[in-house]
């Protein structure tokens, strides 16, 4: 009797293709090619509405990770991808292959890889799983980047119960090649070798692909065999070899075997090449003996699949084994667009192209209720104790010092690091150029719950502030959309709004997506996360226009860039201090950004005139200079209004504090005023190693450090 993968609905389909009943193998491997995570089914038709292109945009979306023109005949290429489920499932593997699979993404392409970034998302510190998650997850990031021998210089990770039994891993790689070096998953000659290369095929991961595009249930977190097995030094092998023979022009096409393993990447070459692909399963490299179904469809780790001519094969062989690396020939492409598969001298599967093209569906959406009891006011008492109020909320997880995370990364292996994960977007050098790339990633997930159009636009706002903060001109971002159940009209319209607050931001910055992926179904036991559009974005600039994020020196004059709004909605603030998730989400301000990149262009960029610079953003701002506080204290004096505690808590947005010398404090007004900017002389900085704001805060920065480093002392000590 012939086991059903697909739902009624597309097995109808598929037979109505066929014009007859699948095998249990074709009707395998359509599922797993059908799969959301393979197919983008759900999303497909929404994606579509994103801007993609700009002057600096090589290419878009649709290969294995976006390209952009950095100069100098070079490019970054860049993408972030989601392993959240296999890192439920099994931390440490699910995080480490997340991270080895989005560096195959890149190197494929003829990149090597320089930056790593992750965005980490769990429940509550006091979850009874959360610390061996959290563990495991981190270990896994830190061993697998490690031993590659790529820095992870930047990332994010936050806590909410939303994510206890569904934890978010989002792993992002960049890379550099030259823009005449770059190589596309494609099969294009007829009578091309099809060449397997990497490690031996086993069974784990066997439908990955399907695990990744459902919803957790008892039995399906229980499913540990789903879960790929990482090796990063044979990933650094594979790294080294695949260069080698795109430095030499040996091959047409290159593709990682990620999910769906053998069955996606072998499908997608011979798709975007209009040509067929016919294999051999007896000559793929084992580990163990396998059904052919699951050659197909193993998602073992650190493996490609290469097309090149027969006349280059032995040299591609010969430099794959001088790498200790497994290499076969393992079939031809051919004219017909249809894929072959043999085994034993027998054909077991024959597939049209036509035929695998999964369904698209415009799914149902309508306004989540709960968003009709969001109080628009948030009136909250005075606190009694500011200093006390401030201590708190630095020691919860949130807004918590993150170092015992990313001390476990390397974050200056390849000597490129110019500003590492101390401060809110990173920086690497490009040696070959001495071009400085920065990269950010941020989300506030609260934001995207309370309004997805909103906060999904302060999500490319934040990492748009990041990055003029830190000296750099934001170029484009890619994406990681992190939801629910799509079949769910509620959590649809989430997603749809998520997308069309991405696209206004960017439209309206010129930072077009290259690149990205969705996962959806994050979904246990019928309780949704968040939605979580997780964004990273990406800009140029040169090492000399690298800023701090903290104090540089005593006795400079600290300015606020742009006026605080005044709400407690969706802050920190009302979340930790009152356990409340509510309010009206702080406004995006598009235009005071674009206000902000003009006035650091000269401000900074011209004369040179910013000595640190912050975004305020989680927090407020009382928690920016907080963090600003890290060997030299300030003393501020701030005309603020009667509601004092909302001035210093409100998570205002297109607001940047920066640090200048006194004597630049007119010239530095000036170029504001010219800007569109209103500026406000705060304060001072002070040998005095205290935080003093008014008469209402006065804490010295070993308190602040001790505060901060309270949460994730005795989990990941």
């Amino acid at each position: 009797m012939t086991k059903h993968y697909l739902d009624d609905e597309e097995l109808a389909l598929l037979e109505s293709r066929l014009k007859r009943k699948p095998s249990e193998f074709e009707e395998a491997i359509i599922f797993s090619l059908w799969s959301e995570h393979c197919s983008y089914k759900s999303s497909k038709i929404h994606l579509k509405k994103l801007p993609t292109k700009s002057e600096r945009v090589v290419i878009g979306p649709g290969e294995n990770a976006g390209v952009i023109d950095i100069g100098d005949n070079f490019v970054a290429i860049f993408k972030m991808e989601s392993h959240n489920h296999p890192s439920y499932i099994d931390p440490y593997n699910g995080a480490a292959t997340g991270v080895g699979g989005i560096l195959r993404d890149v190197f494929t392409m003829g990149a090597r890889p320089v930056l790593n970034m992750d965005a980490l998302f769990f429940g509550l510190l006091d979850h009874p799983k959360t610390p061996y998650l959290l563990d495991g997850v981190v270990r896994g990031v830190g061993d697998y980047g490690n031993c590659v021998g790529v820095p992870t210089a930047s990332g994010q990770t936050l806590f909410l119960d939303c994510y206890n039994n569904n934890i978010l891993v989002n792993a992002f790689t960049l890379g550099i090649a030259k823009k005449d070096k770059i190589f596309l998953g494609i099969a294009k000659t007829i009578g091309a070798d099809v060449i397997y290369v990497g490690s031996k095929t086993g069974r784990d991961g066997i439908h990955g692909a399907t695990m990744a595009s459902s919803s957790f249930d008892e039995e399906s977190i229980k499913n540990r065999p789903t879960v790929q097995i990482g090796d990063p030094f044979t990933e650094k092998l594979l790294i080294e070899a695949c260069l080698e023979v795109m430095d030499k022009n040996l091959i047409e096409g290159i593709q990682d075997m990620g999910a769906a393993g053998l069955t996606s990447s072998a499908f997608e070459m011979a798709q975007k090449g209009g040509v067929g692909v016919e294999l051999r399963l007896d000559n793929v490299p084992l580990r163990e003996s396998l059904t052919p179904l699951e050659i197909m469809l193993s998602e073992s780790q650190e493996r490609m699949l290469i097309i090149a001519p027969p006349k280059n094969s032995q040299e591609i062989l010969s430099i794959f084994k001088k790498w200790s690396l497994d290499a076969n020939i393992i079939g031809k492409v051919i004219k017909e667009q249809k894929v072959i598969l043999r085994f034993k001298n027998q054909i077991i599967g024959e597939f049209d192209l036509d035929i695998i093209e999964s369904p698209m569906y415009e799914r149902k959406y309508s306004k989540p209720r709960y968003l009709d009891n969001i109080n628009t006011q948030i009136n909250l008492p005075e606190p009694h104790n500011y200093n006390k109020v401030l201590l708190d909320l630095l020691s919860k997880p949130n807004l918590a010092d993150k170092s015992s995370i990313f001390e476990q990364y390397d974050s200056t292996v390849q000597t490129n690091t110019l500003k590492g994960p101390e401060g809110d977007a990173c920086a690497i050098i490009v040696k070959q150029t001495n071009t400085a790339i920065f990269a950010s990633v941020c989300v506030n997930p609260i934001y995207c719950y309370l309004d997805p159009f909103v906060g999904s636009q302060l999500a490319v706002l934040e990492n748009y502030r990041n990055i003029i903060a830190s000296g750099g001109d934001p170029v484009a971002i890619t994406d990681c959309l992190n939801f629910g159940n799509p079949q769910n009209p509620e959590i649809m319209w989430q997603f749809v709004k998520s997308i069309e607050g991405i696209k206004y931001a960017c439209e309206s910055l010129n930072t077009p997506v290259v690149s990205g992926n969705v996962s959806l179904y994050n979904e246990t036991i019928t309780e949704n996360i968040f939605p979580t559009p997780t964004i990273a974005m990406v800009g140029i600039g040169k090492q000399e226009d690298v800023l701090k994020s903290q104090f540089q020196f005593a006795n400079n004059t600290i300015v606020l860039l742009n006026d605080i709004e005044l709400n407690l909605g969706a802050s920190q603030y009302l979340y930790y201090m009152y356990n409340k998730i509510d309010g009206m989400v702080p406004k995006a301000k598009i235009k005071q950004h674009l206000a902000l990149k003009n006035f650091f262009d000269i401000a900074h960029k011209q004369h040179r005139l910013i000595v640190s610079a912050k975004d305020i953003s989680m927090g407020g701002i009382s928690a920016c200079l907080a963090f600003m506080c890290n060997n030299i204290g300030c003393e501020l004096k701030i005309n603020m209004p009667l509601l004092k505690y909302e001035f210093l808590f409100s998570e205002s947005q297109a607001n940047i504090i920066i640090e200048i010398k006194n004597q630049d404090f007119d010239m530095v007004e000036s170029i504001a005023y010219e800007s569109g900017i209103n500026v406000y002389r705060l304060g001072f900085t002070t040998d005095e190693k205290r935080l003093k704001i008014n008469d209402l805060i006065d804490v010295s920065i070993d308190d602040i450090k001790d505060a901060k480093s309270k949460a994730f002392k005795k989990i990941l000590s």
